[in-house]
């Protein structure tokens, strides 16, 4: 058996778990700072690494504790070292050179976008979620607050990039969206319990085709929901709150869920992949499970937001494949996977 421990902290959470053969969660322990950053309506990186700095050692005491395990039973020591924040994503890699350099054990880098998409390889009984034997080739789409990506998943570590975001994620248009409709951060949650007594048609938002390519724009969409909202005196409530919510979420679900299944059908894949954060949205899920002829697979909601499970997954299978990181390790904020 396989056991590795795996450290997240490419952004606002302090994660660590033990994953056993890529597949079996023995722990899984996350610290959330968002309300550290609800004052600021989005996330302060120079807090958010000070916070990772605190937190680190005790998430990682904590997920060896709840895996009934030492140090020296590991098999190696994971770590996300990019894309993300570099003051936060320096925090989990120094840590992880530190584990593995003390106790002679690999030390193996991971991809946090990557990371997300082997969350659907994690043994978890929930619906929507990837059965246990996944068939080449996949359809991913990461969705989150700093990513909007389709890839063509081809083979373990083969992706193919189709197109991204070209200004504001999916995730990060919620976020302004919500700050713009006075709602709590972070805005996606909020978007969508607020949505729910709102009428999806009531203003007629753009979506950005951008001719038919792979791409995606959240920006004008933005600007759009901005430019209706300055028309009243007072902030958005009630029914025009609701109303307001339930049209943004549309378009933006509208664009994800059309694409996706146009990629789905032009590629031949074999099933459709549901990453990152964004994943979470029950609209989302429910488009894109109708529009996609192919199966949609969703992770449950607790390995859609960052976590140290996923990037455990992902770890494994460099492992098995001999794959390992140097002491020279660095982050990589801008890191791409294909």
């Amino acid at each position: 058996m396989t056991r590795i421990l795996a450290i997240e902290t490419s952004c606002d959470e302090t994660a660590a778990a033990v994953i056993a053969n890529g597949r079996h969660i023995l722990s899984n322990v996350v610290a959330s700072q968002i309300e550290l950053h609800a004052q600021y309506g989005g996330i302060f990186p120079e807090i958010a690494s000070r916070a990772h700095v605190e937190a680190i050692v005790p998430v990682i005491e904590r997920a060896m504790r709840e895996a009934h395990l030492g140090l020296d039973d590991l098999d190696a020591v994971a770590v996300t070292y990019g894309p993300g924040l570099a003051g936060s994503l320096l925090v989990g890699v120094n840590a992880a050179k530190g584990l593995a350099l003390g106790r002679d054990l690999p030390l193996i880098g991971v991809n946090h976008l990557e990371a997300h998409i082997y969350a659907h390889w994690l043994a978890v009984e929930s619906e929507g979620s990837a059965p246990e034997k996944l068939e080449f080739p996949l359809l991913a789409l990461i969705v989150s607050g700093g990513h909007t990506e389709l890839m063509i998943m081809r083979g373990h570590g083969q992706y193919e990039y189709l197109g991204g975001t070209l200004d504001d994620a999916a995730g990060e248009a919620f976020d302004k969206v919500g700050r713009l409709l006075g709602l709590a951060y972070p805005g996606g949650p909020e978007i969508q319990k607020t949505a729910q007594k709102g009428n999806p048609a009531a203003f007629d938002f753009p979506r950005a085709w951008l001719d038919d390519g792979y791409d995606f724009s959240f920006s004008g969409l933005k600007t759009a929901v901005l430019r209706e909202v300055q028309k009243y005196n007072d902030p958005p409530q009630g029914h025009l709150l609701a109303n307001l919510a339930a049209s943004f979420q549309a378009s933006v679900v509208d664009v994800l869920s059309a694409k996706t299944a146009r990629a789905a059908e032009e590629f031949g894949v074999t099933a459709a992949l549901l990453c990152g954060g964004v994943s979470a949205n029950h609209l989302l899920r429910v488009e894109t499970g109708e529009r996609v002829g192919a199966p949609v697979y969703c992770p449950p909601t607790f390995l859609c937001t960052d976590n140290g499970a996923m990037v455990g997954a992902c770890a494994h299978q460099h492992f098995v494949a001999g794959r390992r990181a140097g002491w020279d390790l660095d982050v990589v904020p801008g890191l791409r996977l294909a």
